[in-house]
């Protein structure tokens, strides 16, 4: 995998987690499954591509019902 463009900003777990009402192990287990594109940090921290994420905010959101 190529390294992503140095502007690109890069999300933490938790910040991902929040944008879909998810558990962060929720977010690992999407990177793991393919879901996601992960990035490692230096530390071995997992981070994600925000515009990776905010594609699949907006494919995701209209799923959601709305209550009656």
């Amino acid at each position: 995998m190529d390294l992503p463009d140095s502007s690109e900003v890069l999300l933490k777990p938790a910040e991902v987690a929040a944008l879909f009402s998810v558990d962060p192990k929720t977010v690992s287990s999407w990177g793991d499954m393919g879901k996601l594109t992960v990035i490692r940090t230096l530390g071995g921290h997992r981070r994600y591509l925000e515009s990776e994420v905010m594609a699949l905010r907006k494919v995701s959101l209209p799923r959601q019902r709305k209550e009656d």
